[in-house]
């Protein structure tokens, strides 16, 4: 009888210990959309087109080697636009620590686009992409992105991480 009791207590503990707690859950989004396009509206991720890029890089600043590509994906809308999905990879430097409880996370990323010049000779643009992130213990999420410094996307509630450049 000792050893029914002593099983149903140890069942009767691991049952209550597998309780979850929804507050202690972490909000994740760190996904964004990188949508690149001419001042005539012209796709330039649509290696396709004429006057679009045909390559791309991307290269994580503060990365421990000099060379420290960073993984993204090139997708395309069901309107046939294409974007770079950007998930993560580049190292996260603490810019702000307000408290144990609320952080600002930065990752900079060198982004080297080509496309046909003249001859042999790509023209080759080097842009800068800085990412801020903000950490408390609910949420990790995207806050703010800049494009060459300047800025291009604030986080919005309920909205998606969606950067559109205009060159």
């Amino acid at each position: 009888m000792k050893n029914n009791v002593f099983g149903f207590l140890i069942i009767l503990f691991s049952l209550l210990s597998c309780g979850s707690d929804d507050d202690s859950l972490q909000r994740i989004d760190q996904i964004f959309n990188l949508y690149m396009k001419n001042s005539s509206g012209q796709d330039l991720l649509n290696s396709k087109k004429a006057g679009s890029y045909t390559a791309i890089s991307m290269n994580d600043v503060n990365g421990t080697t000099d060379v420290a590509p960073v993984n993204y994906s090139l997708r395309m809308t069901s309107d046939s636009l294409y974007y770079i999905e950007y998930l993560a990879g580049a190292k996260r430097i603490t810019i702000d620590s307000i408290s144990p409880e609320d952080r600002t996370y930065e990752s900079e990323i060198a982004l080297r686009l080509s496309k046909p010049g003249i001859g042999d000779v790509p023209e080759v643009t080097q842009d800068t992409l800085k990412i801020q992130y903000h950490w408390t213990p609910s949420v990790f999420e995207i806050s703010k992105v800049f494009y060459n410094d300047e800025l291009k996307f604030t986080k919005e509630p309920n909205v998606p991480n969606v950067v559109t450049i205009v060159k």
